[in-house]
């Protein structure tokens, strides 16, 4: 009987690419799926899940902090949401519109439409003036000055995307602490591949437990839909994680 895993590895540097029926994994990178989903919603949780578990255990995030992830929809956002959720804190989370504000409320978010809102005034509503602990940023880039103009004093923020140039006056001045989680570290470097393959075990009790699911884009691709699959995915139209599937 084939036993069922879930992997972090793939299609990056000299490692066997993941685009295929089969492929060499490490077996530091490997652990086993959650028993209580599909092997389809199985295969959209290691990349997000470690790079959401990543972000918020680096931002210290605990019980009875506020909370906020920007792009609360998107394949790193919603996992990142529930999973503060899980660690008992109280999560607010910015999306686009009517369907990404639906999908966050319904993992137990908080919803806020980020074009019709400031920052200014969700800081006001939600927490008074003084600002959110920790900001989950999973859009990046130009939206890190929302990031840091949404954390309270010395708040956390946590980044998937900081690949740029900006002025971090705003953060000196608040005493942010800022992290910049790249999840692909260990794979590229062979450093601590292990802690990847230790992150699926917890994700998958947190799975199991009902504080996790993974949401899977609804739009079906197999193996040669795979550039239809990637434009899905950077035209913006996706909700939560796409998927390829292999027959």
């Amino acid at each position: 009987m084939a036993t069922k895993c879930i992997v972090a590895a793939g299609d990056l540097a000299d490692i066997p690419r993941a685009l295929a029926e089969y492929m060499v994994a490490d077996a530091r990178l490997v652990a086993l799926k959650p028993k209580t989903i599909s092997m389809r919603e199985a295969a959209a949780l290691p990349l997000v899940g470690i790079t959401a578990y990543e972000g918020l255990t680096r931002a210290n995030v605990g019980k009875g902090q506020k909370v906020l992830v920007h792009g609360g929809s998107g394949g790193v956002g919603h996992v990142a949401l529930q999973l503060a959720r899980s660690f008992g804190a109280e999560v607010y989370s910015a999306g686009g519109g009517d369907k990404q504000t639906a999908l966050i409320e319904a993992l137990g978010a908080t919803p806020i439409n980020y074009r019709s809102e400031s920052v200014e005034d969700y800081v006001a509503k939600h927490t008074n003036g003084n600002g959110f602990d920790v900001v989950f940023d999973s859009v990046g880039g130009a939206n890190l000055t929302k990031s840091f103009g949404a954390a309270a004093l010395n708040g956390q923020i946590a980044t998937t995307v900081s690949m740029l140039e900006l002025d971090l006056n705003p953060m000196h001045f608040k005493g942010l602490s800022l992290h910049a989680v790249f999840m692909l570290i260990p794979m590229l470097h062979d450093y601590k591949r292990e802690e990847h393959g230790h992150i699926l075990l917890e994700l998958a009790k947190i799975v199991d437990s009902g504080q996790l699911r993974p949401i899977v884009d609804d739009t079906p691709f197999s193996l040669e839909d795979a550039g239809k699959a990637h434009d899905h995915l950077t035209n913006g139209d996706a909700i939560g994680k796409v998927v390829i599937s292999v027959p």
